[in-house]
């Protein structure tokens, strides 16, 4: 991090001080963490807006047409529109549900999406939590939204929700191995599981080029596990509207839906966090050895929209791929996972491990 770089370090600990001062230390942790939890859930609104136009506009582009136009400039309200609609509906419950794990389902999936965003830094000195096993946590908490899904399954008491559920476990299960493994190789070159950390380990320059060929593969196999996980196209086999409607939550509505719909995009937002912070150097800026003017310029760019808009190109790689794969079956799904990326991870770890001990990288 440079002297250019905007630290925000500072503005926290003013927040911290300013509160112990009026109030008593067990008020002031108490007011920090509903600061914290307002403007994480702000910020997750905001970005998932976002992220629903663009895909949305994303769409229409590849498909040779408009997407939203009606509500809002070129439709650029039209997904605060679809929150009031989910708003106003009704949250209807089956008969024969299972109600008490039918509504406790779609808080366990929100709750666990919420809580991997715990450890990342998004500026310098802008972080909630820098724990010293930041990678892993995030892909432990991740995991336990499959609880979630199938309980959603089962307790709706209709088969095509306990299909999808069913698929959508076995998928996240399968694939975590994937996404695991590609994680290990970089973070092996970086010696830490500290997500700042490994941010920092990139200051002379990004992982991904970095890390030569053993980054470039893991990075390859983490997009597309990560697809996967996300149960998104071409992966959507738990939703798939052919065969099993809306598959896990095919019975929910209203605010219910929502959470499901909010999980699924945070999910993504996640990933692409997890990708930028390990391949692309986090809030790190673009540095080229020997273009001192051009590095210059770079530092002058703040830590967050550097960190934003390599979230965003991430985004943007997984919105491509829905609009351009067709959906594959459920044994090409797991086939895919079993016999070719999982057999290809543990190799490129033990390549990346090579490339760590004899220092190849840069």
């Amino acid at each position: 991090m440079t002297s250019l770089q905007i630290d925000f370090t500072g503005l926290t600990q003013w927040i911290g001080q300013t509160l112990s001062e009026y109030l008593s230390p067990g008020w002031a942790l108490v007011a920090e963490l509903i600061l914290v939890a307002l403007a994480l859930i702000v910020m997750i609104v905001v970005l998932v807006i976002l992220m629903i136009y663009a895909e949305r506009k994303i769409a229409g582009f590849m498909q040779l047409r408009l997407g939203p136009m009606r509500v809002g400039w070129c439709g650029s309200i039209q997904a605060i529109a679809d929150v009031l609609k989910l708003l106003l509906k009704e949250c209807v419950t089956p008969f024969k549900a299972d109600k008490f794990l039918f509504a406790l389902a779609p808080f366990i999936v929100l709750t666990t999406s919420f809580l991997a965003l715990v450890p990342f830094s998004y500026a310098p000195g802008l972080q909630l939590w820098d724990i010293n096993i930041g990678v892993l946590y995030v892909t432990a908490v991740s995991s336990i939204s499959v609880i979630g899904v199938m309980m959603a399954g089962w307790a709706s008491n209709n088969k095509y929700s306990l299909l999808g559920a069913m698929r959508s476990g076995a998928q996240i299960v399968s694939y975590e191995l994937s996404v695991g493994m590609s994680l290990i190789a970089v973070i092996a070159m970086s010696g830490s599981l500290s997500i700042l950390e490994i941010i920092n380990s990139q200051a002379d320059g990004w992982w991904i080029y970095k890390g030569h060929i053993p980054a470039i593969i893991s990075f390859i196999i983490f997009i597309v596990a990560s697809t996967a996980e996300l149960n998104r196209a071409p992966f959507d086999l738990a939703e798939a509207e052919q065969e099993l409607t809306a598959g896990f939550h095919t019975e929910y509505s209203g605010m219910q839906f929502a959470m499901f719909f909010l999980s699924e995009y945070t999910n993504m937002l996640i990933a692409s966090m997890m990708a930028a912070t390990v391949f692309f150097g986090g809030w790190q800026p673009l540095y080229i050895p020997g273009l001192d003017g051009f590095n210059a310029v770079m530092d002058y760019i703040p830590g967050f929209i550097w960190f934003f808009g390599k979230v965003f190109f991430v985004v943007f790689l997984i919105i491509w791929f829905r609009w351009t794969f067709p959906r594959i079956r459920i044994d090409q799904l797991l086939r895919l996972e079993w016999k070719y990326l999982l057999p290809i991870s543990i190799v490129n770890v033990l390549l990346a491990a090579t490339v760590a001990v004899f220092e190849w990288y840069i």
